[in-house]
């Protein structure tokens, strides 16, 4: 997933988290997730940036599914700062910065790992948000390096 975000045009990836596995949100009759965060560099909308992580979702074998059941992959768009620096937000698709991140540790925790000076809009420091959250189980799956150069 990662490389396919890297080779496509107009998408660099920068650096990316540790994986982490998680147990299921929502519909829990599930297996457990592998989660992650990448920080991609791009010139494209937001609007662009979600229809071309939906077509690698697809790529990868996603089909439509139960809200929250399971499935192959999932790209969400947590955060976008735009190049001159300035925070998008957007009450529509896609809704920016993503709506439940803060209530979910297996987002925060990498986040945190390549953004530890992350704030929500209204300021509050991503580690003011994962000590809200400390009671949820994630566990590392992988040692590799925190911030990688990918390109």
């Amino acid at each position: 997933m990662v490389d396919l975000i890297n080779s496509s045009d107009g998408y660099a990836v920068l650096a990316r988290s540790r994986w982490y596995g998680s147990t299921p949100v929502g519909y829990t009759d599930q297996a457990d997730f592998v989660n992650g965060v990448i920080k991609i560099q791009t010139t494209a909308s937001p609007a662009a940036l979600l229809t071309a992580v939906k077509a690698i979702e697809q790529r990868l074998g996603r089909t439509p599914a139960v809200r929250w059941g399971p499935r192959l992959i999932d790209i969400d768009i947590l955060d976008y700062i735009a190049d001159n620096g300035e925070r998008v937000i957007r009450r529509e698709r896609p809704i920016m910065p993503h709506p439940s991140m803060h209530q979910r540790r297996f987002v925060l925790q990498p986040l945190a790992e390549l953004a530890p000076d992350w704030r929500m809009p209204d300021g509050t420091p991503i580690s003011e948000l994962l000590a809200e959250v400390q009671d949820q189980q994630i566990w590392p799956i992988d040692s590799s390096p925190i911030a990688i150069e990918v390109r």
